[in-house]
């Protein structure tokens, strides 16, 4: 992949730059978990690079600050030279590593064409045996595909990506070489993850988004993406065990556990990816990397049809649309476990590594200091 590795390099050497003025000038020190990063450095290697632009949460808010920010001849994008990065390293570590091109081709009308075409065909499937419109299949889901048949195509598909994701993310840590992992760092790492410390521009205001002014919005609409992700998670993991240890079959009852946690998390991954798909339309056009955009939207319209459809057929489940609705809502499902690994949901994975090694890392003391001593 010799044109990967050539964007990769130039990539690196534009975060080498600009790291080296932003290391001069140190304005923006206490903005985010980068700058301190970056003053335990003089210099800035392709394992830095990769570690600060992972580490980076794209807020905006020391582009705004910059003295050197473009018009200036410095031309200095702290969250452009990061984000390519970023995006360069997600096809740098994916596994399998022929799979890695996927990152650049990943757009919204592959991902809608994928979840497409699966829909249909579950809906050809269920044409053919003839109850596409069966009003006797009311609310009886594996009356319409068997219980054990999408256990294992829906394991298959989430596992290969749970497994697709570890290796990428084992590649990454390996090559950065952070050191032993204990307790104290570990908690850190977690608590700012939950919680999205640095999507708060350095002060507690919030991130830039389409001018100077501050807002907690995308905070906001990545903790309900979120959070809304992992109740859907927890309503699957309630269900199976209704389903394996108590022997109780869905459809279940709407107050029921898994019912209520996947309502609740399906509202969330509506709210959160429509925001946060609003504000991706209207972010100031020296923000990241606008290559990188489609990748950004196919994965929130992907969250945004999944969660949509899903909630539909909550809705309708009781109706002769109930068999029509469950193909299409495990279209989107399948095709959004198969993307997974190789779109914008690996930066999660990363910048979760990432926020470790820092909180490994302040903990010991600066190779320039030793150095001074």
């Amino acid at each position: 992949m010799p044109q990967l590795d050539f964007l990769i390099r130039n990539a690196e050497e534009e975060v080498s730059r600009v790291m080296q003025i932003c290391n001069a000038c140190r304005y923006c020190q206490s903005f985010c978990a980068v700058f301190p990063a970056m003053t335990r450095r003089l210099s800035f290697d392709a394992v830095d690079a990769h570690y600060l632009a992972n580490l980076c949460h794209n807020c905006g808010a020391c582009l705004h600050a910059c003295q050197y920010a473009p018009p200036h001849s410095f031309e200095v994008n702290v969250p452009r030279a990061l984000a390519q990065v970023r995006g360069k390293t997600y096809a740098q570590y994916a596994w399998p590593p022929s799979l890695g091109a996927l990152y650049r081709r990943n757009g919204v009308t592959v991902a809608l064409a994928s979840a497409g075409a699966i829909a249909l065909f579950l809906i050809l499937t269920i044409a053919l045996r003839g109850s596409l419109w069966d009003s006797q299949l009311r609310g009886k889901f594996y009356a319409v595909f068997p219980h054990k048949a999408l256990v294992l195509m829906f394991g298959a598909a989430f596992g290969w990506a749970v497994v697709a994701l570890s290796i990428g993310a084992a590649r990454f840590w390996r090559a950065q070489a952070p050191g032993h992992v204990s307790r104290a760092p570990l908690a850190e790492a977690t608590r700012h993850a939950l919680a999205l410390t640095y999507l708060d521009g350095g002060h507690g205001d919030g991130c830039n988004e389409s001018d100077d002014r501050f807002t907690l919005l995308r905070k906001h609409f990545h903790h309900l993406t979120f959070y809304g992700f992992l109740l859907c998670f927890a309503s699957t993991a309630t269900a199976a065990v209704y389903h394996y240890a108590l022997g109780w079959r869905a459809p279940y009852a709407v107050l029921s556990v898994p019912v209520l946690l996947g309502t609740l998390g399906g509202i969330g991954l509506v709210v959160g990816p429509a925001g946060l798909l609003w504000l991706n339309l209207k972010r100031h056009p020296l923000h990241g990397d606008p290559a990188q955009r489609v990748m950004d939207r196919a994965f929130i319209a992907l969250l945004l049809a999944t969660s949509l459809t899903g909630l539909a057929l909550l809705a309708w489940r009781e109706t002769p649309a109930m068999a029509l609705l469950l193909a299409v809502h495990l279209g989107c499902v399948m095709a959004l476990f198969l993307t997974l690994p190789y779109g914008k949901f690996a930066h999660a994975v990363y910048r979760c590594a990432a926020l470790l090694k820092w909180a490994i890392e302040r903990r010991r003391p600066s190779r320039l200091q030793l150095a001074q001593d």
